[in-house]
């Protein structure tokens, strides 16, 4: 298949509003893929690669575009694929010369659509209405099968692609091959947003509430003296872990999944900031040493297999008992059960105090749902909200098409005049605020590129977020964490902003 069809179809889905004409345009597609191109056919769709990340940034991938475009569609999937693959692996001495030869190679073949489409998918966005709940239905459509099983089937294979292939070319009778197994990580269950514990009550009824640690997902498979960790982006990282390996050979179990975090813990017990856990991971060198340096503790809160049981769908009460029985108590995360408020409210101010984000509510008769953002489990976490200026948008995708979305935020800089960028976000917009701000940043517009309208920061916009991490990508060496509009604030001028410094006071970082 030529990669212009699958772009052909990527631009139809994002310019189609309704969802089961999106998954038609894309069963189509699956439809005519040849095999061996499924899988590049579904992580590119998905707004994915099927290689994962290639070591190449965004200033070199827009070094190695070139001006000029073929003129005509002949760039192949396959074609595709095999290059990708060999940037991927091209590591060592001079390996940024060799990636921006491969990639200007294969930049060269596409027309200026595949150029384009090819971009946002290396840059991470390609924000084109397919995502993976959309494909698992399109896979389900193409096929004729129970879209039920066919996420079941991705989600004990951690890679739809995979599933895809199996679904498309052997049926159900390739579905039936997947099955839970120790060291093939599990999709992990995700939680959806509660704006207090009062609406996680409302919603759950008698609930479980458990501290939200401000670490690292991990997921735990052990068989013997064997342990293996995982990511919650499904990456093997148990060479870079040893203390968390070592910690769950001491619980009293044979064989087990578990689903917990890992955390780097000051000697008072309070957590360091969510990045300098993540510098414990996918280290390979001088392991041992930063582990003495920033030791890790792993506490659980989920077992999926025990012992020879599939505990998935399973109750949460049934789920959690089990868990007693194989993790020490100083390993699990603090929980309570309660239907009443303000003792939940209680406990949500404790997780704060000993430095944690805030709480997770749990159903107690859901099931392990994997892979999915369900509403049985709910995060409550404290917001900060800033006044930021608007410096930039980006024009939309799919639904938000013609109206500029996605925002970039600055922060007052008092000393210069200037403003100093803090990250960007989409996130929070109705269809009438997406409308009042395009119109509102046109008239600001200064500049614009292929993607981007520059605008007079005189627009004032109220963000809310969950914290500030360092971040080199900035100038201001900051970012915000998970940011969303509240709304817009034209009582404001820019000069009434809040500055870095207020930035700055408002993290709950502290230093290593």
């Amino acid at each position: 298949m030529k990669l212009h069809e699958l772009v052909t179809t990527s631009h139809q889905v994002a310019a189609t509003g309704g969802r089961r004409a999106k998954i038609d345009l894309l069963a189509a597609l699956l439809k005519r893929t040849a095999a061996d191109e499924i899988e590049t056919a579904i992580a590119a769709l998905s707004g994915s690669l099927r290689q994962g990340r290639i070591g190449v940034g965004y200033a070199a991938l827009r070094a190695a575009r070139p001006e000029r475009a073929s003129d005509r569609p002949t760039l192949e999937l396959a074609t595709l694929d095999a290059a990708l693959g060999r940037v991927a692996r091209t590591t060592g001495q001079g390996s940024a010369a060799a990636k921006d030869r491969l990639l200007r190679e294969l930049f060269a073949q596409g027309t200026p659509e595949e150029q384009e489409f090819l971009f946002r998918l290396l840059i991470g966005e390609l924000r084109q209405g397919a995502l993976e709940g959309l494909m698992v239905e399109a896979v389900a459509r193409a096929t004729g099968l129970d879209p039920e099983g066919v996420r079941r089937a991705a989600m004990l294979a951690g890679d739809l692609g995979v599933v895809a292939h199996a679904a498309l070319t052997d049926g159900a009778a390739g579905l039936a091959r997947f099955r839970l197994e120790l060291f093939r990580p599990l999709q992990p269950m995700l939680a959806q947003a509660a704006d207090d514990v009062a609406a996680a009550l409302a919603q759950l009824g008698e609930a479980a509430f458990e501290y939200k640690l401000d670490g690292a997902r991990i997921q735990v498979h052990r068989a013997g003296a064997e342990v293996r960790v995982f990511t919650r982006q499904l990456n093997d990282v148990t060479a870079a872990v040893p203390d968390v390996v070592e910690a769950v050979r001491r619980f009293p179990l044979r064989e087990a999944i578990l689903d917990g975090e890992a955390i780097a813990l000051r000697p008072d017990g309070t957590p360091f900031p969510f990045q300098v856990t993540m510098r414990r991971f996918g280290r390979k060198r001088d392991v041992e040493r930063l582990r003495a340096e920033l030791p890790l503790a792993a506490f659980f809160f989920d077992v999926l297999y025990a012992d020879g049981a599939v505990l998935l769908d399973e109750p949460y009460t049934r789920r959690f008992a089990a868990l007693e029985q194989l993790v020490p108590p100083e390993a699990r995360v603090p929980r309570l059960v309660t239907r009443d408020p303000p003792l939940a409210t209680r406990f949500l101010e404790q997780a704060i105090a000993a430095g944690q984000e805030g709480l997770m509510a749990k159903a107690l008769e859901a099931r392990y749902d994997a892979g999915a953002r369900g509403a049985a489990w709910l995060k409550v976490k404290p917001a900060h909200t800033l006044d930021l200026v608007v410096l930039a948008a980006e024009w939309g995708h799919g639904r938000r098409h013609g109206r500029l979305s996605n925002l970039h935020l600055g922060a007052r800089a008092p000393d210069t005049g200037d403003f100093v960028m803090l990250g960007k976000t989409f996130k929070g917009m109705t269809d009438e605020m997406l409308a009042w701000q395009t119109a509102r940043l046109l008239a600001l517009e200064t500049s614009r590129d292929d993607h981007t309208v520059y605008v007079r920061p005189e627009l004032v916009v109220e963000v809310a977020f969950n914290d500030v991490q360092t971040s080199p990508q900035y100038p201001g060496g900051v970012a915000l964490r998970f940011a969303r509009v509240v709304r817009y604030r034209p009582d404001k001028h820019a000069a009434e902003a809040d500055t870095i410094a207020t930035v700055l006071r408002t993290s709950h970082a502290h230093p290593v």
